[in-house]
């Protein structure tokens, strides 16, 4: 089985990623790594550039965990290609990283964290950066 990690290279998405590598490591699964973007932007600072990718490549292989990283560039939003991605792999587990947002912030904007809670089939592990 696979656990599924949504990242974005920002404290969240590095909170998100240990949790998942503990997962991992505890279940001795695979870890898919997911960093996705509509690319109906010029700048979309939640889609990891190669330095953070090698990065997590680099904290991956030093801990012995066998992953896969995909970056998904396509027409729908992050929570619908998670929950796509964790139907399509079986995912046991998929985990993200929550930031802190105001209750205003979420009824306008919505939340890609509570379509993912909702959407997907598997448990869902949703973490907060410290501090």
């Amino acid at each position: 089985m696979t656990i599924l990690v949504g990242y974005v290279p920002s404290p969240e998405g590095q909170a998100a990623l240990r949790a998942a590598i503990d997962e991992a490591r505890r279940r001795d699964e695979k870890l898919l790594v997911v960093n996705t973007t509509r690319g109906d932007a010029y700048v979309d600072t939640r889609f990891a550039q190669e330095p953070d990718l090698t990065h997590v490549r680099e904290d991956l292989a030093a801990v012995g965990v066998d992953f896969d990283i995909r970056q998904v560039l396509g027409a729908r939003d992050a929570a619908e290609e998670i929950i796509d991605l964790a139907e399509r792999t079986d995912a046991s587990l998929v985990v993200i990283g929550l930031r802190r947002r105001s209750a205003v912030g979420k009824l306008i904007m919505g939340s890609q964290a509570q379509q993912i809670l909702l959407g997907v089939g598997c448990p869902v592990l949703a973490v907060k950066a410290e501090g």
